[in-house]
């Protein structure tokens, strides 16, 4: 099997590390990828906006599926592009992938399909906003209506900024708080069958405790050994599956992975968002527990023969993932700065999200710039792996936080 895989961050690094372990895999090639995918995969330069680039790439190179990583070319549309030349794509349409695009339309889908959901307002001016922040009380959730790379939410107990954040977008959603710890669960879904992967929990403050600005996430791990037994079998009963089904009534069937962010509330599961694609760092963190040949399942998702796949096979160790930041995120990033000490062992992956290289040598070049998941026999053992090999990287004011999975283990241990 010949697959392209669209992207260049973390999430398409840890992407490419899984599929280079199908065994029916005869060549992946990565577009644009990153350095550290250009070790394990063929690159190509290309523009991930370009819907014509990337169907006229996957035509030249044969190949059997596409596979794509970030957001913002599902809501182009570039599912529908290949879908038009034939080829196999493992992503939603534009249609779909609405789910992502619009908090709004994503509400709506919920509320049709009884979804159990936070309840909201969409406003389109600040009369709008200020009720509906008045209606909710602190603290406030405003979310802007389309994609905003993680930056988008806001949960603040200052009213002055909530609406200020809302009056930034043209259209928003602005809704209950919902208490209760999270977990991110996703679902590969063939546009009628669902199959639930493994839960992981993300953290999405910029430093320890859950404290400073919201960023595209710091860290994630899993299993989550507090988590309730039927969380998978409740969320895929009360979630991913009367999604998908809504998504199939209203002609607008939903391929590829679908990314439920759960709130666990005292009056039971509800769904914060919903993503249209693998999500990052839990990508980063589930896929090397993943024992199932991903390109065999991402092929059949987009083939339509998910049913007969089979239930998916997990590694017995536990996962942390930590991600390395440059100074000043996510507000003002520092990039264009040496990186260094990057050693992994069998113990630990360093996954690219935001590098370069410039003369041979290797520079950050985003915000979030690596994301280093170790393994163990408990989170305890797996977060010392991740840490043992974050601690010996170093890139000029960088930052990494340094509770990821700690609550977590310490129970775990307590068990």
């Amino acid at each position: 099997m010949k697959v392209l895989l669209i992207g260049s961050g973390g999430r398409e690094h840890a992407l490419a590390s899984a599929l280079n372990r199908d065994p029916q895999l005869e060549e992946l090639h990565v577009a644009p990828g990153n350095p550290g995918i250009l070790e394990i995969a063929k690159c190509h330069p290309l523009d991930i906006n370009d819907n014509a680039a990337i169907v006229k790439l996957a035509k030249e190179l044969a190949i059997d599926l596409v596979v794509i990583g970030p957001e913002k070319p599902l809501v182009n549309g570039v599912a529908d592009a290949l879908a038009k030349e034939k080829i196999a794509c493992f992503g939603p349409s534009k249609a779909a992938a609405q789910l992502e695009g619009s908090k709004d339309f994503a509400k709506k889908v919920m509320h049709d399909a009884g979804v159990p959901t936070a309840k909201s307002f969409t406003c389109r001016n600040q009369t709008e906003i200020e009720s509906a922040l008045d209606k909710f009380g602190p603290p406030y959730v405003v979310k802007h209506d389309g994609l905003a790379a993680g930056k988008g939410v806001v949960v603040t107990e200052d009213r002055a900024f909530a609406i200020e954040h809302a009056l930034q977008s043209e259209q928003v959603v602005i809704e209950e708080f919902l208490d209760g710890p999270e977990v991110s669960l996703f679902g590969i879904s063939d546009g009628k069958f669902v199959i639930p992967m493994q839960p992981a929990q993300d953290f999405k403050r910029a430093f320890d405790g859950d404290l400073g600005p919201n960023t595209g996430g710091m860290g994630a791990y899993s299993p989550l050994p507090w988590a309730p037994d039927e969380i998978i079998e409740e969320t895929l009963e009360q979630v991913l599956n009367p999604t998908i089904a809504e998504m199939a009534a209203r002609g607008t069937p939903f391929v590829g992975l679908l990314y439920a962010g759960l709130a666990l509330t005292s009056r039971g599961t509800k769904v914060i968002e919903f993503n249209a694609r693998f999500g990052d760092p839990e990508t980063e963190v589930l896929l090397p527990r993943l024992e199932s040949p991903l390109a065999q399942l991402l092929y059949a998702a987009a083939t339509g023969n998910l049913e007969d796949f089979g239930d998916l096979l997990w590694r017995k160790e536990s996962a942390v993932t930590v991600v390395l930041a440059s100074a000043g995120y996510p507000a003002a990033p520092i990039i264009g700065e040496p990186i260094m000490g990057i050693k992994t062992n069998d113990h630990s992956t360093v996954f690219h999200a935001g590098t370069e290289l410039k003369d041979g040598l290797l520079h950050s070049a985003g915000g979030r710039v690596l994301a280093v998941t170790g393994l163990g026999s408990d989170l305890t053992e797996a977060r010392d792996a991740a840490y043992r090999t974050i601690s010996k990287i170093t890139l000029h004011g960088s930052h990494y936080r340094s509770d990821i999975a700690l609550n977590a283990s310490v129970a775990e241990k307590g068990n």
